[in-house]
């Protein structure tokens, strides 16, 4: 449970905004820790959670509708200070007595709070007299506000756009202080989590691990840990962790697929038995995979033969270890919310790429998933605090079903050759250039599409290489990286020159949405 570990936490109802875990990233950039959860969670689980504070978030909904989402009215006794934002203002101030309407003119967008009176959560630049750009995206609006509020800062199109409640410290806004586009919202969510909630702001990386430890050594005891290691980082900083806690009780399963990019294999294999001297089980499953594959093309088929031979393979080898008690997963806590729909109910749409995902009904295992209270970037952060290297801590992420994907059409040993061979140039030369970090995912593909060229003064028929490179902060929108045309004209030279089967390469300048990411 996070209370053993966590002194300080805010809890975060979540109305179904698309920015809610903005918040959560805020408060924990700040040093707080806190957690989302639906909003319809029920008082004993609140009560249980033991918040230093709330954050009602925003959401799609109107508070008019007949069957409005609303928190428990119980958050307004529980004794500790909530904080509105946007729908969650509404909530609060129609729960409290007041009145929301339909706005006259809706506001999304950027838009200008002028702060009119001070309070407790007014710091930094929220003073009186002061300007502020926010925000916007409501169509409803505080029109009337429950006994003992006041405004504290209105807009052209909120007159309680900034309201508060000073003996009770409740708190809404209308506007949604996470986003960038709210420059100094930061300073809101500090305000409200430090000086209102008293939050030591003592959420560190450091600590964490040390605490992490702790709780996995009282939740495995002296059972065996076996963790399905995929190359990436997730399942890399998972095992780490893990050996840190419990030593020679955990054994790793690494099942190559041959979907690998180039030398991947070897490094997963050298890292783990050579530098942390973990017990890892190397299962060479190339040629089962590529069996298993012949003939098939369809994007979604390829990637539930890969998922379901994975976890035949994964299975015989851990009944060989025979013993083991617990499986090991590298979920994160984007996967924990999205799990979960705003209303409590299951997501509509259901993740594919966790690749042990069919594993526990079936193996009948306990689950042990370490990250499951982190960001993406906080288990970089953790995978650094356990001294995993830099260059296998920053990598792009990478699809479970790996270069399967990227190869449009059938599966061959010698397609996933070529395609290794000009996916290492290509991101060879990111790293020379000193992008790679400033880029989210580069990768290549292999198109089945030929062309005519000519080399050498002789014809050749061979084969398109695409090349896709993108900019995200979460891989749910992406915009393609400006790469300057001196370096993709190094990059295709090269892959052209040093790579039998390509003689022709372009550049993927399509964005997210349309597009996706991947090609399949």
């Amino acid at each position: 449970m996070a209370e053993q570990i966590h002194a300080d936490r805010i809890l975060i109802l979540d109305f179904g905004s698309q920015v809610t875990q903005l918040i959560a990233r805020r408060l924990r950039e700040s040093g707080v820790y806190c957690e989302i959860i639906p909003f319809n969670a029920d008082e004993a689980r609140i009560r249980a959670f033991k918040p230093k504070g709330v954050i009602l978030s925003g959401g799609p909904a109107s508070v008019l509708d007949k069957d409005a989402p609303l928190p428990t009215p119980a958050v307004y006794e529980l004794g500790v200070p909530v904080f509105g934002i946007c729908y969650g203002q509404q909530a609060m101030c129609l729960q409290l007595g007041g009145k929301v309407e339909p706005g006259e003119t809706r506001e999304f967008g950027r838009a200008f709070v002028d702060m009119r009176e001070a309070s407790t959560i007014a710091q930094g630049d929220w003073k009186p007299g002061e300007r502020q750009q926010v925000w916007m995206s409501h169509g409803d609006r505080v029109t009337a506000l429950p006994p003992g509020f006041k405004v504290v800062g209105n807009s052209e199109g909120a007159p309680y756009a900034f309201v508060t409640d000073e003996k009770r410290k409740l708190y809404g806004v209308q506007f949604h202080p996470e986003v960038v586009h709210t420059p100094h919202g930061a300073e809101l969510y500090r305000a409200f989590t430090h000086d209102i909630c008293g939050c030591k702001g003592d959420w560190t990386m450091a600590a964490y691990k040390t605490q992490a430890i702790e709780k996995l050594r009282q939740q495995i005891g002296k059972g065996r840990v076996i963790c399905g290691l995929s190359g990436g980082v997730d399942s890399a900083v998972t095992a780490v962790l893990l050996h840190e806690a419990i030593g020679s009780q955990l054994t790793c399963i690494f099942v190559d697929t041959g979907m690998m990019r180039a030398g991947e294999a070897d490094e997963v294999v050298t890292l783990f038995r050579d530098h942390y001297n973990i017990p890892l089980v190397h299962v060479d499953a190339g040629k089962q995979f590529l069996d298993k594959l012949a003939g098939v093309t369809d994007p979604e088929t390829k990637r539930k033969t890969i998922g379901g031979l994975f976890i035949d393979v994964f299975d015989a080898e851990a009944s060989k270890l025979g013993g083991a008690d617990f499986l090991a997963q590298g979920t994160l806590y984007p996967d924990v919310i999205e799990s979960v729909s705003f209303t409590g109910g299951p997501s509509v749409t259901i993740k594919s790429h966790h690749n042990v995902g069919g594993l526990p009904a079936r193996m009948k295992l306990k689950l042990v998933e370490p990250l499951r209270e982190l960001f993406k970037d906080e288990v970089r952060a953790l995978g650094r605090e356990l001294g995993l290297p830099d260059v296998f801590v920053g990598r792009h992420p990478f699809p479970g079903p790996g270069l399967a994907i990227r190869i449009p059409g059938d599966i061959t040993f010698e397609k996933l050759e070529i395609l290794r061979k000009a996916d290492r140039i290509y991101l060879e030369e990111i790293r020379n250039a000193g992008l790679y970090d400033a880029i989210w995912q580069a990768f290549a593909v292999l198109l089945p599409v030929k062309t005519v060229g000519v080399m050498g003064d002789g014809r050749t028929y061979d084969n398109v290489c695409a090349l896709r490179a993108v900019t995200s902060t979460d891989g749910m929108t992406a915009d393609y990286f400006p790469f300057s045309h001196e370096f993709l004209g190094r990059a295709a030279t090269r892959i052209i020159n040093e790579v039998r089967g390509i003689n022709r390469v372009v550049y993927d300048i399509t964005s997210k949405p349309p597009g996706t990411i991947e090609w399949e």
